[in-house]
């Protein structure tokens, strides 16, 4: 389950992919595993959110761009800078901001 005033799971972020946070405009990737990073889900082109994650990237729905799961940087443009970096802290299977 999800601790309280988590953001998720560990188990809810698959490993080589990624979870979008409805509400919160955060995205959680697992690149391998055991390792975890977040971003906005804002797009830096245009400001629309994010709506997938596959093969290693965080996809925008609006004009294309893609971002690494890695480390937010731009993949595919026409995005002109990389996804903000979020902190986040793993306390056990249950993922916090900050």
């Amino acid at each position: 389950g999800v601790a309280a005033g988590a953001l998720a799971a560990t188990s809810q972020v698959p490993e080589g992919g990624g979870l979008i946070i409805d509400g919160k405009n955060i995205v959680i990737t697992q690149p391998q595993s055991g390792s975890f990073r977040a971003f906005s889900a804002i797009c830096t082109h245009q400001g629309c959110i994010v709506n997938r994650i596959s093969n290693g990237t965080i996809d925008c729905p609006c004009h294309g761009s893609k971002y690494s799961i890695k480390d937010g940087h731009v993949v595919n443009g026409p995005a002109p800078a990389p996804l903000a970096a979020i902190a986040i802290k793993v306390e056990g299977t249950s993922i916090f901001q900050g």
